[in-house]
């Protein structure tokens, strides 16, 4: 079942955008940090509008985990930790579900001393299991632990959220 179409995960992206920069307006520069695949692309999508209306400094980094057994591997930031210091940092994904792949993201930024670290994700499911604290969403959804989640927006012609 369809719960977001192209245009209202569009719309739902530019106000995220506008969201993030109310919230970091004294910024000179903000950090989005794109989980594996999925939240970099989403993080990619909300770069671009952030620079259609901020003359703030986006900067990109990825990182990389594995959600299914976070603890199983190093968590790694594509970009120097150092650069991280004293910056506004948003980690971005497509889902946030238990919390639990969010919550081991932050690992890296545990050697800095960000500014801030603020999530961002297009869709908070509301059953966390972990001290995660979504700040910026585009639908929370109240679900059963059966239902699926399936976010397209990566090399698709429309884009879309479906419930399985």
């Amino acid at each position: 079942m369809q719960i977001l179409n192209d245009r209202q995960i569009r719309q739902k992206i530019k106000r995220l955008a506008i969201e993030i920069v109310e919230h970091n307006f004294d910024e000179k520069e903000i950090i989005l940090a794109g989980i594996n695949n999925n939240g970099m692309t989403f993080a990619k999508l909300l770069e671009a509008q952030l620079k259609s209306f901020s003359k703030q400094k986006i900067k990109m980094t990825r990182l990389l985990l594995n959600p299914a057994e976070p603890h199983s591997s190093e968590v790694v930031l594509e970009m120097p930790i150092k650069e991280t210091m004293g910056k506004a940092i948003i980690i971005v994904d497509d889902v946030a579900n238990t919390g639990r792949t969010i919550f081991y993201a932050v690992k890296p930024l545990l050697n800095s001393l960000p500014k801030k670290v603020e999530v961002a994700v297009l869709v908070d499911r509301a059953h966390k299991s972990f001290p995660i604290k979504v700040d910026y969403y585009g639908l929370s959804l109240a679900t059963t632990l059966l239902e699926n989640i399936n976010v397209n927006i990566k090399e698709v012609n429309q884009f879309s959220v479906n419930l399985k």
